[in-house]
């Protein structure tokens, strides 16, 4: 889809200044959850959650989409995503296998996505399974970061059932990548 280049082409918007925080929100949220202050991660992470869903409001309904915002506001997301994983494996080990999960399928989107751009020119935007994922996969954090006992059957469960959302969806985008580039070649 084409905008004008002016538009599209503008770095100081206000989508772009909330992105940019949610990247400097990541040393302080993971220093908080360092030193063992939960409520406080939580509430970080919330906050990160909230300028997420403004910095989409806003670009979409203000005609704020810029191609900084493009690249920023997803390098935020994964950003937030990983460091949040990455912390709660000291101390529910099995998030590892989220983090691993999380980093194949983002590194499988971003090269197919790439071929995808470069065969087609088509941007495809995220599917329902991705953005499923994406909720499970805060939840899981939120409940974790908030529920300091929960029971190891409980965590297991979630941790589980979001690796299950995850794997579903990077195979249903692969799909959709590989028919996009068979229908290229074609």
């Amino acid at each position: 889809m084409k905008t004008s280049g002016h538009s599209e082409n503008r770095i100081l918007t206000v989508p772009n200044l909330l992105s940019l925080f949610r990247l400097l929100l990541i040393p302080v949220f993971v220093h908080q959850y360092l030193q063992e202050n939960y409520t406080a991660t939580g509430l970080l992470l919330l906050l990160s959650g909230l300028t997420d869903m403004a910095d989409g409001f806003i670009a979409r309904h203000f005609h704020a989409v810029s191609n900084l915002g493009k690249i920023l506001d997803p390098v935020a997301d994964k950003l937030t995503q990983v460091s949040m994983l990455i912390c709660l494996v000291s101390r529910y080990p099995l998030m590892l296998i989220l983090v691993i999960i999380m980093i194949f399928k983002e590194l499988f989107m971003s090269i197919s996505g790439v071929l995808v751009i470069h065969k087609t020119g088509t941007v495809f935007g995220a599917d329902w399974h991705g953005k499923a994922a994406t909720i499970l996969l805060y939840l899981t954090m939120f409940i974790h970061v908030f529920w300091i006992s929960i029971p190891a059957a409980v965590s297991n469960v979630l941790i589980g059932a979001c690796a299950v959302m995850l794997a579903v969806s990077l195979v249903l985008y692969g799909i959709h990548h590989i028919k996009a580039l068979k229908g290229a070649v074609k």
